[in-house]
């Protein structure tokens, strides 16, 4: 609307609210007016869309506290006569409104500096995408609240190495608003992995092995994210816990690739007998000596 003609129209009546009505009940209006009258549900009908622009215009002025009481306050004034009508300034008198500051810019400050109409409200949505295609990145099919009566699908890639809880940004893809859609947010969900995890661009993976080979020495197998497998050499006497590290097998970045982290867990058997038990009790009579626990009680005390 142009701002010479701001005063002369009665914005409540244009959005069909009462002077008397809070924000709550413009807002709700407003809703229900631009369901009404959104172009994409009045199939290029002039009439209605100049309707959608006049009332989206009002909506802009009554949504703001400030920008109406401004309008309130010279709505009043040009009523009363202290504004004349037909669009005509000189010699109009805007003290009383503006205090001093007669040569204020009244619609400069009922519009706000550089302000238009707004745009369409960011929406929000969530998906849940495997561990694997978190890794390697995905395009993903989208099915949104209909818009405008009609159906509101998107498609998006979701890009390689994405975290858990991560927002994809889809710019335009929000709701409707006189100055152009909002933005839409993904929230990206990631399900656990049976073996693997991460850490930044790292991939992680507990190894399970048995006493033997973690006394003895070995050679294992392991799977990767890639679907291969690495052989890792688990040395003599290797503690639980120890981390072995297989080079740029992580999370491949545009900074480069990070590595596969394998922690080595040993396992024991729940139930040893015949042979093996008489065999671990020879092990134990031979490494008797053998004090695991010899400072343990001295750093208690430290």
């Amino acid at each position: 609307m142009a701002a010479k003609d701001l005063y002369e129209k009665d914005l409540y009546l244009i959005l069909g609210v009462k002077k008397s009505d809070d924000s709550a009940a413009v807002k709700k209006q407003y809703r229900k007016l631009a369901r009404e009258l959104h172009p994409d549900k009045t199939k290029g009908d002039k009439k209605l869309e100049e309707r959608f622009k006049s009332v989206s215009e009002a909506y802009e002025i009554l949504s703001d506290e400030k920008k109406r009481a401004e309008y309130d306050e010279m709505r009043e004034a040009y009523k009363g006569g202290r504004i004349p009508q037909g669009g005509g300034f000189q010699g109009a008198d805007f003290s009383d409104l503006f205090g001093s500051g007669g040569s204020q810019d009244i619609f400069g400050t009922i519009f706000g500096a550089g302000r238009g109409p707004r745009k369409g409200q960011d929406l929000a949505a969530t998906t849940t995408i495997s561990f694997r295609d978190s890794i390697y990145g995905t395009e993903l099919d989208l099915k949104l609240a209909p818009q405008g009566g009609k159906a509101n699908a998107v498609t998006t890639r979701i890009p390689a190495g994405i975290n858990d809880g991560a927002k994809v940004k889809l710019k335009g893809r929000g709701g409707q608003g006189p100055a152009g859609p909002g933005d839409l947010y993904v929230t990206v969900n990631v399900v656990k992995h049976p073996i693997f995890s991460r850490n930044e661009s790292n991939l992680l993976l507990t190894l399970p092995v048995t006493f033997s080979e973690a006394t003895l020495g070995a050679d294992i197998k392991v799977p990767t994210l890639d679907g291969d497998e690495v052989t890792v050499r688990i040395a003599p006497g290797t503690p639980n816990g120890r981390t072995l590290r297989i080079k740029a097998r992580g999370i491949k970045t545009a900074r480069g690739a990070g590595d596969l982290l394998i922690t080595v867990e040993i396992q024991v058997p729940q139930r040893v007998d015949g042979k093996a038990k008489e065999a671990l009790e020879a092990f134990a009579q031979a490494t008797k000596e053998f004090d695991p626990r010899i400072d343990l009680a001295q750093k208690a005390r430290a």
